[in-house]
């Protein structure tokens, strides 16, 4: 029922930028958050970033002052801008949503297929 497509990902050196941008779609009543999380090889998936519809981000203490999230609310999507990358930065990048289809308000928690950021020399 809803498909979120992520894209933007790839490699860059370090100290370089990369922009996400994530898009949700079909049937969709009310998005309530937005948001980035990130899985690097052999570590456990992570919260980047995330919004609360009509709120403020909320970032993770590793990536605060070099990323920024925001959202389109009317097209449903986010981006993620991605500044001052290092290494360890290095993961697949994966959009959540959490969406509600129906007039009730009960959400479901939407995932994208992720992106693949490098960062690199």
């Amino acid at each position: 029922q809803v498909q979120l497509v992520e894209s933007g990902g790839g490699l860059v050196q370090p100290g370089g930028s990369l922009r996400l941008s994530c898009v949700a779609s079909g049937t969709i009543f009310s998005t309530y958050v937005m948001g980035w999380y990130r899985q690097a090889p052999g570590k456990q998936r992570e919260l980047v970033a995330a919004m609360v519809t009509g709120g403020s981000p909320s970032y993770a203490h590793s990536v605060k002052g070099r990323f920024t999230i925001s959202r389109d609310e009317p097209k449903n999507a986010v981006y993620l801008q991605m500044d001052s990358l290092n290494p360890e930065d290095t993961a697949v990048y994966y959009c959540q949503a959490a969406i509600s289809t129906n007039i009730f308000g009960i959400a479901t928690d939407y995932w994208g297929k992720g992106t693949e950021v490098t960062v690199s020399s």
